[in-house]
C-alpha cells in the first residue's frame, strides 16, 4: 500500500501527547488553547482518574474549547482567568501544557510574563512539570505544504528558557523542534 505525504496522519497529535509524557491519572492544566485538537489528545490520556482543566481568557475561547472537548469525547473542566492569575489551589497539578504556538507569552508584557510563569511554578506539585509548546520553523518537504507560523513565539525564539529559569523552575531545557512545534520543559523543584 502506498502512502501519500500529503495527507493528514490519523493522530495528527502524537508528538504533543509524546513530548509531554502525559500518563492516566495525571492532574493536566492547559493554559492557551490555540489548538483544541491538540488539547483534547493530551486530555484523553488523563483517564476518568485523572483531571484536566484548560484556562482560557474569555466566554469565547470557553465555548470553542467545550465545543471541542466534546467532539472529541473527552472530559475538560473549563476556567476563565488571565494566565497571571490561574484558578488552581497550589500543589495540585502534576503537569501544565502553555500553548504558545499563537504567540501567548510573546504578546505579554515582561512583568506579566513573569507573573504567569510563576504562577504555573504556584499550581504545580513539586518535582511537577511545565510543557511549553511554541510555533517553530517548519523544514524540509513539509516546509512546501503547510502553512507558516500564525504569530510569534516567545518558546521557539529560545527566550522562553531564561524566563522559566528565572522564575522558579530548576530544571529548563529544550527537548524538540519538530513538524513546526518548538517543546520547553521546566520541572519545579522539589523543595
Amino acid at each position: 500500500m502506498l502512502m501519500n505525504p500529503f495527507t493528514r496522519r490519523a493522530e495528527s497529535h502524537l508528538l504533543a501527547v509524546s513530548m509531554t509524557g502525559v500518563k492516566m491519572g495525571d492532574r493536566v492544566v492547559f493554559v492557551g488553547c490555540a489548538h483544541g485538537g491538540r488539547l483534547a489528545a493530551i486530555a484523553a490520556k488523563v483517564g476518568l482518574s485523572g483531571r484536566a482543566v484548560a484556562v482560557v481568557p474569555n466566554d469565547r475561547a470557553a465555548a470553542l474549547t467545550s465545543k471541542g472537548a466534546e467532539q472529541a469525547g473527552v472530559l475538560v473542566e473549563i476556567e476563565v482567568a488571565a494566565p497571571t492569575a490561574l484558578p488552581i489551589d497550589d500543589n495540585a497539578i502534576d503537569l501544565a501544557v502553555v500553548d504558545d504556538t499563537a504567540g501567548l507569552l510573546a504578546m505579554m508584557p515582561p512583568a506579566d510574563r513573569g507573573a504567569a510563569i510563576r504562577e504555573l511554578v504556584r499550581v504545580l506539585r513539586p518535582g511537577g512539570r511545565a510543557i511549553l509548546v511554541g510555533a517553530g520553523p517548519v523544514s524540509g518537504l513539509a516546509r512546501l505544504v503547510t502553512r507558516a507560523p500564525a504569530g510569534a513565539s516567545l518558546t521557539a525564539s529560545g527566550d522562553v528558557n531564561s524566563v522559566l529559569a528565572a522564575n522558579g523552575f530548576s530544571i529548563v531545557r529544550t527537548l524538540a523542534e519538530r513538524e513546526g512545534l518548538v517543546f520547553v520543559e521546566g520541572i519545579k523543584p522539589r523543595a
